[in-house]
């Protein structure tokens, strides 16, 4: 029997900011995206509520490139990425960590509004 789990992630949602691109001394560059996704539940009032949740959205070269040519805050979008995981020390000397959805594909649903 083979292992058919998958570190996979599925959104739809909206960009929250302008796509900010950092392209490095080896040319390579880096896309970094903050997409809102929301959900709805019944409180115990029978008042739906909106839930909004923030990802923190990464992506590299090529579809690095192709995000920020084709998204700006407000859009629609769908992407297919997996999650990962980083931890750096800042400039007081503390360990943060954060975790990511790096984006391997992403579909423009919408213009912004």
């Amino acid at each position: 029997m083979t292992n058919t789990l998958k570190n996979s992630v599925n959104l739809i949602g909206n960009i929250g900011k302008d796509v900010a691109v950092t392209t490095f001394d080896n040319g390579n560059k880096k896309a970094a995206i903050v997409l809102a996704t929301n959900d709805y539940y019944t409180n115990s009032k029978g008042e739906k509520i909106k839930q909004t949740e923030w990802h923190n959205l990464v992506a590299w070269g090529k579809t690095a490139e192709l995000m920020s040519a084709t998204l700006t805050k407000g859009n629609e979008v769908a992407i297919q990425g997996k999650l990962t995981s980083r931890s750096y020390t800042d400039k007081d000397g503390v360990t943060k960590y954060v975790t990511e959805v790096q984006v391997n594909e992403f579909y423009r649903i919408s213009r912004a509004e």
